[in-house]
């Protein structure tokens, strides 16, 4: 058997023993006897535990990072943000222990290659939102609490009995942080600090497609750029 098919099944036992036993029953020893390996091989294929445990992670993340990505753009950004959150939790309900094993334990600096991934289609559905004029905070710090609030959410959900929970105030989570977040559509021209900051963070997502700029310029402008946004 090769490599690869040798590791497809050491993951498949590993996801097996984590859906039907939890975290704790996905042990070297018992993924080697289930799988019919010896250790050095697990240890050739994914270094530790930990290194099996990302793997498995990883590859249980691959369905619901297809459906993020293959989301249509609605033409309106924040939208596509409120529904980029909702699937995030409906992943995290449909797979609880997966995701707990995802986000339950953080790491700081080793994180599954998947919820890097994650991550970074989180951080596209934020520069959109800068691109269109509507973000009030950095995109770096919008991204961070997004985040944020959205895995305490779904981590409070699933520590809650399934008949008990409150997805109503789970929404409300989510219009409290796009509220913070971003700015409303408004036919007011009255011009506000907000209103200069937000553009700003416009005019910052979009710099490195100005060509007209040499890099100096681009360097010393997105300085300034960052001291309105900071200020």
């Amino acid at each position: 058997m090769s490599s690869k098919n040798k590791r497809e099944m050491i993951l498949d036992v590993a996801a097996e023993l984590l859906a039907r036993e939890g975290r704790d029953a996905v042990s070297t020893r018992a993924v080697c006897k289930a799988a019919g390996v010896q250790a050095p091989i697990l240890y050739r294929l994914f270094g530790d535990k930990q290194g099996l445990l990302d793997a498995v992670a990883s590859r249980g993340l691959m369905t619901y990072l297809a459906q993020k990505r293959g989301m249509t753009p609605s033409g309106d950004p924040v939208e596509d943000l409120r529904r980029g959150w909702d699937l995030h939790v409906g992943f995290g309900l449909a797979e609880p222990t997966l995701y707990s094993l995802i986000y339950g334990s953080p790491r700081a600096g080793a994180e599954p290659d998947g919820a890097k991934q994650a991550a970074e289609i989180l951080a596209t559905l934020v520069h959109r939102v800068a691109l269109a004029g509507r973000l009030r905070v950095p995109e770096e710090r919008a991204a961070r609490v997004i985040h944020s609030a959205g895995r305490g959410t779904t981590l409070a959900l699933i520590a809650t009995p399934e008949a008990e929970r409150d997805m109503d105030a789970a929404r409300i989570v989510r219009e409290a942080v796009i509220q913070a977040i971003t700015e409303p559509v408004t036919a007011d021209a009255t011009r506000t600090g907000h209103d200069v900051v937000a553009g700003a963070i416009t005019l910052r997502a979009a710099l490195a497609d100005l060509k007209v700029l040499t890099p100096s310029e681009s360097q010393l402008l997105g300085d300034w750029l960052d001291r309105i946004i900071d200020g």
